[in-house]
């Protein structure tokens, strides 16, 4: 991943799932912070509208650390196919950008 910083979303289906993997994913320091949220999603699946409650996990993290990410959240994922989306950070607040790349730096 080319982008200096990164989002990335991905969604589970219980609190727990979602508080497990945003934990583990800061702890292994693949991400500077997670968010977990609540929403409602609708979307098409096996031929069907379906309508179900998830939890939202955000993560903040560099493009270098994605990869990483990606395989994490993906090795403790519940679903057969599950979103992992990264959307650049195009800009933000310099002291949050730095503090996002020491929380993330591994070196």
């Amino acid at each position: 991943m080319e982008q200096a910083f990164v989002q990335v979303a991905t969604t589970v289906d219980t609190e727990i799932a979602a508080r497990d993997i945003a934990a583990s994913a800061v702890a292994a320091r693949l991400a500077a912070c997670a968010q977990v949220g609540r929403v409602q999603s609708i979307y098409w699946w096996a031929g069907a509208v379906t309508d179900a409650d998830e939890w939202t996990v955000t993560f903040k993290t560099t493009g270098s650390r994605y990869a990483a990410l990606e395989e994490h959240i993906r090795s403790r994922h519940p679903y057969e196919v599950p979103e992992i989306l990264a959307t650049p950070i195009l800009a933000g607040d310099p002291a949050y950008l730095a503090w996002i790349q020491a929380e993330t730096n591994t070196v």
